[in-house]
Formats: structure tokens, sequence, C-alpha cells
């Protein structure tokens, strides 16, 4: 009551809260129309427009190119199957997770979160050194006697599942981060009545867990469908052009010559907000509410030696496939005269001199750090007064605006990146002369949801009464939100400040795109630069890319020491 009467008996009070609240709106939805909706609708626009003049012509073009049409089916096909090999390794990690307690469970936990350091382009690197028609595992097979002729692993039979491969080795964390929220949030009391009642555990998982729990498993699978269905790096490397992002990327250099790509980033969008909708769909109506949410604590069971045996086996088993990539990427950064021999005859040191030596990959870094950093100040700002102005109600219809600062987990990288080019081609945002601001804006722009969804879960387990304190003495909103508001939630801050300089160091689709001139190259684009290098080039492309790892390992591990469990909320579409 007091806080009520000092705000309306200050209209000064109020016109700094209305400012807040209605400021903080209206540069998100500038920021968000100008930079996300305007780059999608000018887009959607040419692709019926030629000129003045309505045409379907570029679709009939499309669907008329066999090609084109192999590349969407093919990009399909690969989603649906990272989902599914996706959810096959994920779901049964879930369980072990959130339902048994065994030695060791934190650690091997953890460790299941490794692959989400390395995008899946630069272990594809090491991948190709591997698998290679005259790499590592033919010539140990050849070596073994086993096989008399080289098998081509990665020929055009196999570079699909290749794809796949990459794609979950690195995605299936986030299904799990999703799954495993969800199991632990089932009441555990549901199983207890069921086991009273004689019900077996698999009709139990089948008829009361699992309906429960459907929610928690399409929030990761649609972002890990979506995730692969617009992956570019991975199939760039593994040379697998036959999908929708080689496609696009192929066509940014001649998209006038070519008006065809207006046509194929219309269906891409439309495939993604398709199965977005498609995803939600499925759960409208549909009632997932409980008495009591579970706790782990109360929920799991504690294994025999026989099952701990199995429970090993199985994570480990996940846990040596899935950092594959990575130690094969080191053990190619490290390499010296490695050349038809199953591994290394020598190692060194030299390729990350090269690295710090050389001026691309320096200047890469420079760049990526300089880009990451102002992107991550943005999201900073703009996701903790968003995050405010939501959880604390400034405004009506908060929800909306949440909806509204969501909306790019539901977009591609690579379809905004293209919604760039053609959008600020010839503006004094032109990124064929200046990336700088637009790499900066999409940055920001995709990592946004991250920020906010970290910073509101801190305003939702902080009371409102240090705050209201604040107001009945006097203090204004912006002075309480400052001294008294941030300082409470700044570990989600950082974690979520964390999470989003870390992908913005990596990003793939924005940065292959927009950064056309190698003085402006991010990491990524010198990595894959580097990677088209004869000679050395592998090889200290392969060192940047640990370097880089490093890089998010070190964000990543911060951002799960201060978010915990609720790191998962984060990947929630």
């Amino acid at each position: 009551m007091a806080t009520t009467s000092v705000e309306t008996s200050s209209p000064l009070k109020r016109l700094m809260s209305n400012l807040l609240g209605y400021g903080t709106v209206a540069v998100t939805i500038i920021m968000i129309g100008v930079f996300l909706l305007l780059p999608m609708s000018k887009v959607m626009i040419k692709a019926f427009y030629n000129g003045d003049t309505f045409t379907l012509d570029y679709f009939r073009l499309l669907f008329d190119n066999h090609l084109m049409v192999e590349a969407m089916i093919n990009s399909c096909w690969v989603a649906f199957a990272t989902t599914i090999v996706c959810t096959l390794v994920a779901l049964p990690l879930a369980v072990i997770g959130s339902k048994f307690d065994f030695p060791g469970k934190g650690l091997l936990l953890g460790l299941l979160l490794v692959p989400m350091v390395m995008p899946p382009f630069v272990g594809a690197i090491g991948f190709q050194r591997f698998f290679a028609r005259y790499g590592s595992v033919n010539l140990m097979l050849i070596n073994a006697k086993i096989i008399e002729t080289p098998i081509d692993w990665l020929g055009d039979a196999n570079k699909f599942w290749a794809v796949v491969i990459l794609g979950v080795m690195h995605l299936y964390p986030i299904m799990y981060l999703n799954l495993a929220a969800a199991l632990a949030n089932v009441d555990p009391s549901l199983e207890e009545m069921a086991t009273t009642l004689g019900v077996k555990k698999w009709r139990q998982f089948k008829d009361i867990v699992w309906p429960l729990a459907r929610p928690g498993y399409f929030a990761g699978a649609i972002i890990v469908f979506i995730w692969s269905l617009t992956d570019l790096g991975t199939p760039l490397l593994i040379g697998y052009q036959d999908v929708i992002p080689v496609r696009i990327f192929n066509m940014v250099s001649d998209i006038n010559e070519n008006p065809m790509g207006f046509a194929l980033v219309f269906m891409v969008i439309m495939l993604t907000v398709g199965f977005f909708l498609l995803s939600k769909s499925t759960l409208n109506g549909k009632k997932y509410d409980m008495m009591a949410r579970g706790h782990v604590t109360s929920a799991v069971r504690k294994t025999g030696p026989l099952g701990t045996i199995v429970i090993y086996a199985t994570l480990l088993s996940v846990i040596l496939f899935a950092l594959f990539p990575h130690v094969s990427v080191l053990i190619t950064s490290l390499s010296h005269n490695w050349f038809m021999t199953p591994l290394p005859v020598e190692y060194t040191l030299e390729h990350y001199a090269k690295v710090f030596n050389q001026d691309l990959p320096l200047r890469g870094i420079e760049n990526s750090l300089f880009l990451a950093s102002l992107s991550t100040l943005t999201d900073v700002i703009l996701g903790c007064l968003v995050a405010y102005v939501i959880v604390r109600k400034l405004l009506p219809m908060t929800g909306l605006l949440d909806s509204i600062v969501m909306i790019p987990l539901a977009l591609p990288g690579i379809v905004l990146a293209f919604g760039y080019v053609i959008t600020f081609s010839g503006t004094f945002l032109d990124p064929m002369e200046n990336p700088v601001p637009l790499l900066v804006i999409a940055y920001a722009i995709r990592r946004l949801p991250y920020m906010v969804r970290s910073a509101s879960a801190g305003l939702q387990q902080t009371s409102t009464s240090l705050e209201e304190a604040s107001a009945t003495f006097g203090a204004s909103r912006f002075y309480t939100l400052r001294k008294i508001t941030l300082p409470l939630v700044l570990a989600n801050v950082i974690a979520g400040s964390l999470l989003c300089f870390a992908y913005a160091m990596l990003d793939v689709s924005d940065s292959m795109i927009l950064a056309m001139k190698d003085q402006f190259y991010p990491i990524t684009k010198v990595i894959y630069a580097l990677y088209l290098e004869q000679g050395s080039g592998e090889f200290v492309a392969s060192a940047l890319g640990m370097i880089s790892m490093g890089i998010l390992t070190i964000c990543i591990m911060g951002a799960s020491v201060v978010l915990g469990k609720k790191m998962g909320e984060l990947f929630k579409s």
C-alpha cells in the first residue's frame, strides 16, 4: 500500500515508471521490427514480386529444379533423422539422470554436456581427417588386415549420415537438458500410487510419466529440429551440397541474377514456422498440471552393483561417442608430418603459434571478441529491462512482449543473414562494405531470448519487498533497479551474458554470410577459410577451433555453475 501511495502522489515517478516500461517496449519492438521482421518481410515480398508485378515464377522455377527440390527433401530428412537419433540418445540419459542415484553421478552427467562447447562444423574437421578415404580409421583397419581396400566413409552415399551423426553429437545435450528437467518435475506421488496399485514400471512410464514430460520433450525436439534443418557449417565442411543452407549460402553472391533464392528462403521460413506451430499445436488444449512437482531427491532410487555397471556402461559409451570430434580436432591441431599413418608420427604446437603469428587467425579472434562483446552488452542492457518489465508486469499484455522477444528462437540464422543482405545492401549498413553493425545486431537479436530467460529466472526468485521498501523511501524506479534489483539478480545476468557471449563468438550462419571481406572475418569464417587452404591450413584451422572451444568451455561452465539445473530453461522454445 505504501508503494502505491508514494507513486500515485508523485507524477514524476509515474512518468519515470511509464518511461521505463513503455520505453523498453518501444526499443524492443523497434529493434525486432527493423532488424528481424523487416528483413523477413522483404524476403517474402521479393519471393512473390518481380519489380511491382506479382508472380509465382520463382516458386515454379524452384520446384522445376530437381536439385533444389532434392535439397529441401534432404534437409527435412536430416532434421528428422537428427531429432529421432537425439531422442534415442537423450531419453535413456534423462531417465538415468532424473530417476537414479549412483557414485560419480555429478561428474558423469556434467561430461554429457561437453559437446555443447564445440560447434559441429569444427568437429567436422577432425571427422574428415579420421574418416577420409585414407584417414586414420581406414589405415588402422588395413594395418590390422581387416580390410584390403579403403572404405569410402564420406562418399556421396554416406555424407547424409555424417551430417546427422555430427549434429547428434552436438545437439543431444539440449534434448537431454529439457527431458531431464521435465522428468524431474513429474510428481513422484503419481508413480508411487501406480506402484501401490501394481502397475508395471514400463506402463507407468508410458501412461503417466511420458505424457506429463511431453511438453519438455517437444521444447527440446523443436530446437534440435530447426537447428539441424538450418545448420550451414557442418554440411559445408563435410561437402554435402544438397541441403537448403548450403544452397542459400551459394546463392548470396548472385542473388540479383538468381532470384530463386528468395523463394528458397521463403520455403525455409514456412518450414521452420510450420514445424514450430505443429509442435505447439500438439500440446494445445491438453492439461499437464500436477498437484506437486517432483524433486530429484525424493524421486531417485539407489542403484545396486549391477545397475551401476549398466549405467556406467551407458553413460561412458555416450560420452566417448560425443567426445570423438573433440579428440579428433585436438589430435589434428597437434599433429606434425601426419600423412598415410593412423596417428601423427610427431606432435607439435607450431599450429597454435601460427594462430597468434598470422594475420588472418589473429584478426579473426580480435574481431570475434569485439563483436561478441558489443552484442552481449546490448543483450544485457535490453534483456534485463525486458525481463524486468515482463516479470514485474509494469505494463498490460506483458505476455505478448515475452512472445515477441522469443521470436528469434524460431528463426534460423541463415534466413536472418540472407534477409540482411537483401534489405541493407546499398545502404549505410551494407554488409559488403562494412558488416560490423549488422553482425553485432544479428548476434544480439538471436541471443536476446537467452538473456531475457536468464534475467527473468532471477527476478522470479527475488522478492519485491526490497523494491517496495526503496519506493516507500522515495527512490525512483530507475535507482531501485540499478542499486537493488540488478545486484540481486547479478548471478543470473552473468550466466546469461556468458551464454550470449559464447554463442556469439562461435556463430556460424551470420558470420559466414555477412562477413564478406577477410578484414572483418570472425573466428568461424576464418576457420572455414583456413580449412580451404592447401598445406597447413587444416591444422591451423583445428588449432583455432580448439582455442574457440576453450573460450566456449569457460563461458558455458561459468553459466552452468551459476544456473545449475535451470540451464535447460534457456533452450526452451
